[in-house]
């Protein structure tokens, strides 16, 4: 195709995505048309977020991030992301119950003695490996009350997850990307991070995060696993060994 071809393709999708009944279909078809195109703008102009949501909107629905992602890395985005949590789940969970003197690790680990669903166990997989790993997750991960300031609870949270209550019900799961809201309606914690992987494999992991984010893509997921750093190494052989 042609580049006039490639622009008219993103041109129309952006008007697809405006229709209260998306062809989803066609979108995904265009998706793969114009995937080289906006590889190279992403790769070489690195525009900010809310400049690529404007012109390729159909890039921050559910549906898509998994399809992009397995068209750059010909992997299953949550099936991987959900495959690895289970591998290791058992393992981690006897690490975090060693680390006793982590308060919050504690206070997670607790949330199982009530609910021990497969969906919890994994939620407190991913939100205690930043307290695991003696990382800084407050500017990652928020709960908020549905009458919060939107522009207030996104400071300062270049890459994060915010879930929504009113009262102890949860109303959503958001994804934050550049202190806004690029995705919302999503079911639970591990939805969201899987979610955002895709955003992660385009920037540099927030510092605050580092070891977390590469946990999550080289352990977890085994995506780029032959090349970590020293502590993820080691952290993956303790949970390879059969006894902690």
């Amino acid at each position: 195709m042609t580049q006039s071809n490639l622009d008219m393709d993103r041109s129309a999708m952006a008007v697809e995505m405006k229709k209260r009944k998306v062809d989803w279909k066609q979108i995904g078809e265009m998706m793969n048309n114009t995937f080289a195109l906006r590889r190279k703008e992403i790769v070489e102009d690195e525009p900010l977020v809310a400049e690529v949501k404007e012109r390729w909107p159909a890039l921050f629905s559910d549906r898509q991030i998994e399809a992009e992602f397995a068209r750059l890395t010909s992997v299953d985005l949550k099936g991987s992301l959900f495959a690895g949590i289970d591998q290791y789940l058992a393992r981690f969970l006897e690490l975090y119950k060693t680390k006793s003197g982590i308060v919050e690790l504690t206070r997670l680990t607790r949330q199982l003695d009530e609910d021990i669903s497969a969906q919890r166990k994994r939620t407190v997989l991913l939100l205690g490996l930043p307290h695991f790993l003696k990382e800084d997750p407050s500017c990652f991960f928020k709960i908020v009350q549905a009458t919060d300031d939107e522009q207030v609870f996104t400071k300062k949270m270049k890459v994060g997850i915010v879930m929504v209550k009113e009262g102890a019900d949860v109303l959503d799961v958001s994804v934050i990307l550049e202190e806004a809201v690029v995705l919302c309606g999503l079911k639970d914690i591990p939805d969201a991070v899987a979610m955002l992987i895709l955003f992660v494999l385009n920037i540099d992991y927030p510092k605050e995060l580092r070891y977390t984010f590469e946990v999550i893509q080289k352990v977890l997921m085994n995506i780029g696993g032959g090349q970590c750093s020293s502590l993820v190494h080691g952290l993956r052989n303790r949970l390879l060994r059969k006894s902690m």
